[in-house]
């Protein structure tokens, strides 16, 4: 791994992980997500479980670490070129679910969350990286759909489907996937970002 390398993964793990855990509280103000915690011996951050928090920071780490290996493993990035329809694709579909959940609290936040991310990566952002991004993403459906299916047998986490489209794939909110991609996209653009900052900087 690059010098540089640690330094950025670190900066992209914590700034995702801050604002996700904003989120996080956000949602618990408005009552998208509640927690109940009464057979549940676990340290509370502003009524919410410590691991709850602990895992907006673990979800970019894992994403990071598949995306370097990823990129380790598999280096050539000649599908580049169509990432860009790609994105353009999910830039319609967020303008969609906008519009027909504008009024749903965990919609509105996932899907203009992910727009001004990828107007901003595609349209104003020069480091070129989201084939490898959509590649990580895909690698991490599975994972994610196994640990949404635990968190559903569990009575600890309760979601309010009012907040949603009530759009379901494979029994689990549409915009949950959106959500993962957000994470993981932010955490990729920080750390290019900060990377390519690091190289500029040591010449």
């Amino acid at each position: 791994m690059n010098n540089s390398y640690p330094k950025a993964f670190l900066a992209a793990v914590c700034l995702t992980g801050i604002f996700f855990s904003a989120l996080t509280f956000l949602f618990n103000a408005l009552q998208i997500l509640s927690f109940d915690t009464s057979n549940f011996d676990n340290p509370l951050v502003m009524g919410i479980p410590l691991y709850t928090i602990a895992t907006t920071f673990a979800v970019p780490t894992v994403g990071l670490f598949t995306y370097l290996f990823l990129n380790s493993r598999f280096p050539n990035n000649a599908l580049e070129k169509f990432s860009l329809s790609l994105s353009n694709l999910l830039l319609g579909i967020c303008v969609a679910m906008l519009f027909f959940g504008y009024l749903k609290w965990y919609t509105l936040s996932t899907f203009f969350i992910l727009f001004i991310l990828l107007m901003y990566v595609e349209y104003r952002n020069k480091l070129r990286f989201m084939y490898r991004f959509y590649r990580s993403y895909t690698a991490l459906l599975i994972p994610f759909y196994l640990t949404c299916m635990f968190l559903k047998q569990t009575p600890i986490l309760t979601f309010n489907k009012n907040a949603t489209l009530k759009l379901n794939l494979f029994d689990v909110p549409i915009e949950a996937y959106f959500y993962l991609m957000n994470m993981l996209l932010m955490s990729v653009y920080l750390f290019e970002l900060f990377k390519s900052k690091s190289a500029k900087a040591n010449g």
